[in-house]
């Protein structure tokens, strides 16, 4: 079993998708957390905090040193830490080159002298933009991404496989649908939530409400993150992450809408962008042809429309 009695390091491991893959993980492995709590929380972590198997470091990947320090006797990293925010790259345009390409190529560059020589890398379902193909399989392309995140995405991809290849790493790229769930930070469902409790009468909704796309709640993703890692085994391991159906932004609405105890909300559309999408970089629709990770076993327990219950039921808890 690749991931049992190991170092492993997780970046960005106090965030959303981060924390769960520490709750993970820490199970039969000896876990060190690098975070600078720009996005994530400690509350995430507090149960793990008197684990002896359990560090966590208060740090950046932009600072070398601290990526250096914090790889000491790692040799497997799970890297999530990055600027998941893909409506930001519209208003600047440097955030997520910084967050995420040069801060992956920092910690590439610290991993091709130290121990470790395994990464786990979180990418994303824009890095194939408007995919004239639906569900869209790995080899799809050529990818032509339209959001400075799913450049940015892109591009760490390329730069962890040319380390593999020149330095002798190996790589399990993911490319995730929308992921949801508990701890959930961002996103339509927070979007939703937010203005509800504001306003229970009226509800903006970006774009024509009409974008389909495909939900997987964060567990049932972490598991399929982890069982990709124990099945497969090539130089460089891509693939996709998501459920095998859509929903549409209306259906959402709907979901949170009742979860809520409101009836009768006014939707107000605000048109957007690219043919119907809720603003410039916003994909229309995507579905994930995630056959490739069916044939290894995995499959999703949840739908779109069941992640998406699982999930607000969740955040209207907190």
């Amino acid at each position: 079993m690749r991931l049992r009695n190991r170092h492993i390091l997780v970046t960005g491991g106090a965030g959303f998708i981060g924390s769960h893959v520490v709750d993970n993980v820490l199970q039969q492995n000896r876990v060190t957390v690098l975070d600078n709590l720009s996005s994530g929380t400690m509350a995430y972590l507090e149960h793990h905090l008197d684990c002896p198997d359990f560090t966590f470091i208060e740090g950046d990947l932009m600072e070398q040193d601290t990526v250096s320090d914090a790889l000491n006797g790692v040799d497997l990293v799970f890297h999530l830490a990055a600027n998941p925010d893909v409506r930001l790259g519209v208003e600047d345009t440097r955030v997520h080159l910084e967050q995420n390409i040069l801060a992956t190529y920092n910690l590439v560059e610290a991993m091709r002298t130290a121990p470790a020589n395994e990464i786990v890398f979180t990418s994303t379902s824009t890095v194939y933009g408007i995919a004239h193909v639906l569900p869209t399989p790995e080899d799809y392309g050529p990818l032509t991404p339209i959001s400075l995140y799913g450049a940015s995405k892109l591009a760490c991809e390329a730069l962890i496989s040319s380390y593999c290849h020149t330095f002798d790493m190996k790589a399990w790229l993911y490319r995730f649908a929308n992921i949801v769930g508990d701890r959930g930070s961002h996103g339509v469902l927070v979007d939703f939530i937010n203005k509800l409790r504001v306003d229970p009468f009226t509800l903006e909704i970006l774009g024509s409400g009409k974008q389909k796309k495909s939900y997987l709640d964060v567990v049932d993703c972490v598991n399929a993150m982890v069982y990709g890692v124990e099945h497969s085994n090539d130089q460089v391991n891509i693939f996709n992450i998501g459920s095998e159906d859509t929903i549409d932004v209306v259906g959402i609405a709907d979901i949170v809408t009742g979860k809520m105890g409101y009836s009768d909300v006014e939707y107000r559309f605000t048109g957007g962008a690219h043919g119907g999408g809720g603003w410039k970089g916003d994909v229309p629709a995507m579905l994930l042809d995630i056959d490739k990770i069916e044939t290894l076993g995995w499959k999703p327990p949840h739908n779109s429309r069941q992640s998406i219950e699982m999930a607000v039921e969740s955040l209207l808890r907190v």
